[in-house]
């Protein structure tokens, strides 16, 4: 079985233009989500935080 290098970067170019169009633009107010704690508990909503210090998240995995 052949890779096709230029088919692949074709079809993942036109994934991203599609897909870009939607993010947030830099200086964009975040989307309002809401997280709760490692036990499932004690929910928190990042528009809580609204004009506070700016908040850093960070996804990842620590195993």
């Amino acid at each position: 079985m052949v890779f096709d290098v230029l088919k692949y970067r074709a079809a993942n170019k036109a994934w991203q233009e599609k897909y870009d169009a939607l993010a947030p633009k830099a200086g964009d107010i975040a989307p309002d989500f809401e997280l709760c704690d490692v036990k499932g508990q004690n929910p928190i909503r990042l528009s809580a935080f609204q004009g506070q210090k700016p908040v850093a998240l960070v996804f990842g995995s620590y195993t």
